[in-house]
């Protein structure tokens, strides 16, 4: 146990070192979908889960997390996104053991922006159609328990962004671990590098300008290169402890260190209470430099959340269950999370 602590805590240091945040490059990176936490449960911890969520939506901070599915897991959740904004954000996960300690895992999520009309040069006021951004990414995941303590995971993602005439499309790579210890196992740390990938370009037929040559009449197109971007690559380190009151009764506390490579650094932190494993009660803040100042912030998000699932037991053994967070916003009206999960 000793050997493990210290290589953990090298890593930590490694990790520290090697990746800070950068606000300066705010706005150099691209793909920012995938900072954007689809799920109810976790968010409504501000973000401060990676070291304690389990299952499929753990591969959003922390894909070592989906080690810890029993058998089957069902994942859908639905968010009225920046309320106002009629921006909708969707996801379903699916998680399955195999073997005696493996875990095989799928994420999709979707973002949609509503319709938007189509506008030109020669008809800026639209009134030709109207066209439906959508940004998506699909993760493929699979985590593992190497040990009663340490457990990993790695999560493939494909990436989608598209408009009707342009499209990028590329991948990342995720990866973390959890080490748990303790008497209960009540004592948790976790590592995880997200969207590490190579750099996105846009294509299309929008990429390109028809122009024609008035001495002779000739039509000519020409395809324009959009600059590549880079992916918004993060470095989150956690730490949970679970405050055990009696067998039906459990406090979880949570922090979460978040590195940016292309932003400000974040730090989360939320508490977890459960009751019978029948309610549970979250609520969480998330900090960054200037959140408090008006001429410094850069967040839409304000820092307080908030959630709340309300779980059955099923004659399986497993539970169905219902969640929703609110995290608070400025400007819009917050974000609204619903799920549906369902453990067999």
């Amino acid at each position: 146990m000793k050997k493990n602590i210290a290589t953990l805590i090298i890593a930590v240091s490694t990790v520290f070192t090697a990746v800070a945040g950068n606000p300066d490059r705010a706005g150099s990176a691209g793909a920012g979908h995938l900072l954007v936490n689809p799920w109810a449960r976790s968010a409504g911890l501000g973000y401060s889960a990676m070291a304690s969520i389990n299952g499929i939506e753990a591969s959003y901070n922390n894909v070592a997390g989906l080690a810890f599915v029993n058998k089957t897991e069902l994942l859908f959740s639905s968010s009225n996104y920046l309320v106002g904004s009629g921006i909708k954000l969707n996801a379903f996960g699916f998680g399955q053991r195999v073997g005696e300690s493996g875990v095989l895992g799928l994420s999709v999520t979707s973002m949609n922006f509503g319709d938007l009309e189509i506008t030109e040069e020669d008809l800026p006021e639209g009134g030709i159609g109207s066209f439906s951004p959508t940004y998506t990414n699909i993760g493929m995941s699979y985590a593992k328990a190497f040990s009663n303590s340490i457990y990993g995971g790695i999560t493939v993602r494909l990436i989608s962004e598209a408009i009707y005439n342009v499209r990028s499309q590329g991948v990342s790579f995720d990866a973390g671990i959890r080490y748990v210890t303790g008497e209960n196992d009540n004592v948790r740390f976790g590592i995880a590098l997200r969207n590490v990938g190579p750099p996105m370009r846009y294509r299309g037929d929008g990429m390109t300008v028809t122009a024609t040559i008035p001495t002779n009449g000739t039509s000519l197109t020409v395809e324009q290169r959009s600059e590549k971007y880079e992916l918004p690559s993060l470095v989150n380190v956690g730490f949970a402890y679970d405050f055990i009151f009696s067998e039906n009764a459990k406090l979880t506390s949570n922090f979460q260190y978040t590195s940016n490579s292309f932003t400000k650094d974040q730090w989360g932190v939320g508490g977890e209470f459960n009751l019978k494993d029948r309610f549970i009660y979250r609520m969480g803040y998330q900090w960054e430099n200037g959140l408090k100042s008006d001429e410094d912030r850069t967040s839409v998000f304000t820092g307080p959340t908030a959630g709340l699932t309300v779980q059955m037991p099923m004659n399986n053994g497993g539970f169905i269950g219902l969640d929703y967070s609110y995290r608070t916003t400025n400007p819009f009206n917050g974000v609204h999370s619903m799920g549906l999960h369902l453990t067999l």
